[in-house]
């Protein structure tokens, strides 16, 4: 928890950004993400620029994902500490069904907004080649970082 909130501060603050290899249609780190509709998953469907001003930590899992499920706890742990105030995060399940997601939500106690990629549209926007995926946003919609699989 301690790190992805740093890498957030570092980004946050200016630091380094590397080009990050991947699809041609794949936002790259430095790169400010695109206009993109969110589906809800457990609140009401939300624009993604929506969340500029602030910044903002996405993660994208599945609810078959058993490091994803792991992560999440820790995710709401960050999202009610004091310093989960400064950030937005959100969630993005990449399920190919609605309902697995839903029905798994409940269980994983998640208080975090929500949403459902379907299509698979946000995961090949952000590079989720693998899962989880966590991706730091700086407050002007910027993709500060990219870190694969759980972390607490």
């Amino acid at each position: 928890m301690r790190l992805l909130a740093l890498t957030l501060l570092i980004g946050v603050l200016g630091g380094p950004r590397a080009a990050e290899a991947g699809a041609s249609d794949e936002v790259r780190i430095g790169q400010s993400l695109p206009q993109t509709n969110l589906q809800g998953l457990n609140g009401p469907s939300r624009q993604l620029l929506e969340f500029r001003g602030r910044p903002l930590i996405i993660n994208v899992w599945a609810s078959w994902c058993g490091p994803c499920q792991a992560e999440m706890a820790s995710l709401e742990r960050l999202a009610w500490r004091d310093e989960g105030r400064e950030f937005a995060i959100i969630g993005i399940s990449t399920d190919d069904f609605m309902d697995r997601a839903r029905e798994w939500l409940p269980q994983s106690n998640a208080t975090i907004s929500q949403y459902i990629d379907q299509g698979l549209q946000i995961e090949h926007m952000l590079g989720a080649s693998t899962l989880p995926l966590t991706v730091l946003v700086d407050a002007q919609g910027r993709v500060v970082a990219k870190i694969h699989g759980a972390r607490d």
